[in-house]
């Protein structure tokens, strides 16, 4: 008996009512997206007209879709629809303070693998400090918040990338440290954006198609922005243009953040409404994967360093890593991983550790189970 109520409550923790299967879905793809992204040798820019480019899709936008995730996930962790206020809401601040630091240790910790992909959990780390005096604003201010930075920070960041503080080794350190491969001044109104979206009752059916039309509205308006700069000549290679309204994957120009911004709300509403059909059950082991993300990412590296060393001897080689063909056995093993583990552990191993460490840390309110529908 004790056995079974142990099997029924790990189930419910990631199967419930109270768990949103949609953002579990969402955030599976952005996790096999970025294994795509740096398994995968991709060669040929995206062209809607050929799907032998089509892989060209994760590039850039999975980690967009996992910012704005990340996003929602905050929301939901500091009361959802319903905000936390007063000593509540202090408290939901100091736990998120204390993840923050843990994910910017544990990215600084994966670096030093020598892995040759750009850890964003430092950004991660930043982006959550960054959120914490936004997280009692309403979501007409938080939606401005990322409009406004969205549409402002592409014509700034070149001149940030500009700066000396990036010039020899220690600038190398500062890149990785603060994980400016993910610039947070920009990837914010990524991160807030997601709050805003996880202010609203995301359960509705009209907030979910609401979501994925104005996914698709913004991943054309970046197109038309992409196509007219082009056509212009303000894309010339090497000028100031290029830079700010650029569509290239990690730019960071205009056509991207909102292309690729777009792109992140589409998944998201795509997912939402696709898991609210039987379909959701057969997607259960892609769902496993997004409701542990941190332990799906961090394991991947690990794993990557521990056959690197003992194939090449060599962790840094990724053209040689890429041609041993790992790509679907790495996604395999995450799915097998995290379903097993779902099933009887229930949350992820490195998302329960966390959840204790900031309990730990930061003693007060008890969360609610609608407040762990992400972690």
């Amino acid at each position: 008996m004790a056995v079974a109520a142990e099997l029924t409550r790990t189930w419910r923790s990631w199967n419930g009512p109270a768990r949103l299967h949609g953002i579990d879905l969402a955030r599976a793809l952005a996790v096999f997206g970025m294994l795509a992204a740096h398994l995968l040798t991709i060669e040929e820019p995206l062209a809607l007209t050929d799907p032998s480019t089509w892989a060209d899709l994760v590039n850039g936008r999975s980690s967009i879709l996992f910012a704005t995730l990340a996003g929602v996930s905050i929301a939901l962790m500091t009361g959802g629809r319903t905000p936390h206020r007063g000593a509540r809401l202090g408290v939901s601040r100091k736990r998120l303070a204390v993840r923050a630091v843990a994910l910017w240790l544990i990215g600084v910790l994966l670096t030093q693998t020598g892995v040759p992909i750009y850890v964003i959990l430092q950004a991660y780390g930043i982006l959550f400090l960054l959120a914490l005096p936004l997280l009692a604003l309403s979501i007409r201010a938080l939606w401005g918040i990322a409009a406004s930075v969205a549409l402002v920070m592409p014509w700034v960041l070149p001149f940030l990338d500009a700066l000396p503080v990036w010039e020899g080794e220690s600038g190398r350190q500062f890149f990785l440290f603060t994980g400016w491969a993910y610039p947070f001044p920009l990837w914010i109104a990524f991160v807030v954006a997601g709050i805003a979206i996880g202010r609203t009752d995301l359960r509705i059916l009209s907030v979910q198609v609401t979501i994925l039309a104005a996914g698709v509205a913004a991943v054309v308006v970046g197109g038309i922005i992409s196509i007219v700069a082009e056509a212009s000549g303000m894309t010339s290679p090497g000028t100031y243009g290029e830079a700010a309204l650029s569509a290239e994957a990690h730019s960071g120009g205009l056509a991207e953040v909102i292309g690729s911004g777009g792109f992140a709300l589409a998944v998201l509403g795509a997912c939402l409404l696709l898991c609210r059909t039987p379909i959701t059950w057969l997607v259960a082991p892609l769902r496993a994967v997004g409701s542990m993300p941190l332990t799906a990412y961090v394991g991947q590296v690990l794993v990557w360093a521990v056959i690197a060393l003992g194939v090449f001897d060599d962790t840094t080689d990724l053209q040689a890593f890429r041609d041993l063909g790992l790509f679907w056995w790495f996604c395999l093993g995450a799915v097998v991983f995290c379903t097993a583990w779902a099933l009887l552990r229930g949350r992820g191993p490195l998302e329960r550790a966390l959840a204790f460490l900031s309990r730990t840390l930061v003693p007060g309110w008890n969360l609610d189970p609608a407040d762990r529908v992400v972690t």
